[in-house]
């Protein structure tokens, strides 16, 4: 699906994304960027047919925690190949920031079947990835006593 939205979002963001890669790797980043609403709601509208999570980063430019947490966001969205990390900047497409409630940055939305099932206010890192566990954790069975 990350392939439709590049071709969506015009195909080349090769050169963009590469800011955004880490220093010791030479591939594209896992986090894909929306610079606007339509190509926001058609990913948005695609995603509610599957049962994958999606992590939507709300956050500014200007906003130091936010820069705090791009890099740690960057590092999950490599370890967690079965979640989709978005990036939507507040100023940008404030109508996003609007309809998703977003007050204070960085927020981060977790996304299922276009439900909202958790929530991260502020630069929680360890809060952020331990929800991200629970949501795409397979759970056969409860306890065993």
């Amino acid at each position: 699906m990350g392939a439709t939205v590049s071709s969506l979002l015009g195909g080349g963001g090769d050169s963009a994304n590469a800011d955004n890669s880490s220093a010791t790797s030479s591939e594209p980043s896992r986090v894909i960027p929306f610079h606007s609403s339509n190509s926001w709601q058609l990913h948005f509208n695609a995603s509610k047919q599957t049962s994958k999570l999606m992590v939507v980063d709300f956050s500014a430019s200007w906003c130091g925690p936010c820069k705090l947490m791009e890099p740690a966001i960057h590092e999950m969205a490599d370890k967690f190949t079965d979640v989709e990390f978005l990036k939507i900047d507040v100023d940008e497409l404030s109508d996003v920031a609007e309809e998703f409630g977003v007050e204070a940055m960085p927020t981060f939305v977790l996304v299922k079947q276009g439900k909202e099932v958790d929530r991260v206010i502020g630069a929680k890192k360890d809060e952020l990835e331990k929800k991200v566990e629970m949501h795409t954790e397979t759970r056969i069975c409860c306890f065993v006593y």
